[in-house]
């Protein structure tokens, strides 16, 4: 009998399902994979803890984060920018105290500026996700197959970059090209599973509510 090889950049779980290798290391990350990473979101509260937290990530592994996420959601008032945005040096004090998050002024005081960056953004746009859904790639841009090798090659992106540019303009920080590819991969702004994952054509199906240009 000859076994069927597993593709390049895949594993087979317990329950026989193909996922993207990155995710094997735990069963949290592979639940991670299978319900959120790269699924389309266009809630803005999740939009803004998803940019939030990529920033919190530079330097660190995206799992170190997602292990600390629940004690980031209680220390930032889950995410909620109208509240983040009213934090004060108390609260950066606060969150330099807190061991349950990853303890760097300079991005705590990022989120806090960021907060009043998107606020300013509902205004102009309606929502966060209106905004960040305007840099989605166009339609037959992007590869079908998303091979291990496409897929360790695209850190950034024309429309990362795009977006990234734009939010520092508009004063932004810790969003640079590839902490916005990031969050684009997470968000299913694009969609990264690599071809013969499980969940890959999940991924692809796109809500009523996004806007098209």
């Amino acid at each position: 009998m000859v076994t069927k090889k597993t593709p390049e950049g895949l594993f087979s779980g317990d329950d026989g399902a193909l996922r993207c290798m990155w995710c094997q290391s735990t069963p949290g990350y592979q639940h991670y994979h299978d319900t959120e990473w790269g699924f389309p979101v266009t809630d803005d509260r999740r939009l803004f803890e998803k940019l939030c937290l990529e920033g919190f990530q530079a330097g660190l592994s995206w799992l170190t984060i997602l292990n600390k996420r629940e004690a980031f959601r209680k220390g930032f008032a889950n995410f909620e920018a109208e509240h983040v945005a009213k934090f004060t040096q108390r609260d950066v004090t606060r969150l330099l105290a807190d061991a349950g998050i990853v303890r760097h002024r300079g991005k705590i005081e990022s989120t806090i500026n960021n907060a009043k960056r998107v606020i300013e953004l509902r205004a102009e746009f309606g929502s966060l996700s209106d905004y960040a859904w305007g840099f989605e790639p166009p339609a037959g841009s992007r590869p079908k197959r998303i091979t291990l090798a496409a897929l360790r090659a695209a850190t950034t992106s024309p429309e990362s970059v795009a977006m990234s540019k734009d939010l520092k303009k508009r004063g932004c920080t810790f969003v640079g090209p590839t902490t916005v590819y990031a969050f684009m991969q997470a968000m299913g702004l694009v969609n990264d599973h690599l071809d013969g994952c499980h969940v890959r054509d999940k991924a692809q199906v796109r809500p009523v509510s996004i806007r098209r240009a």
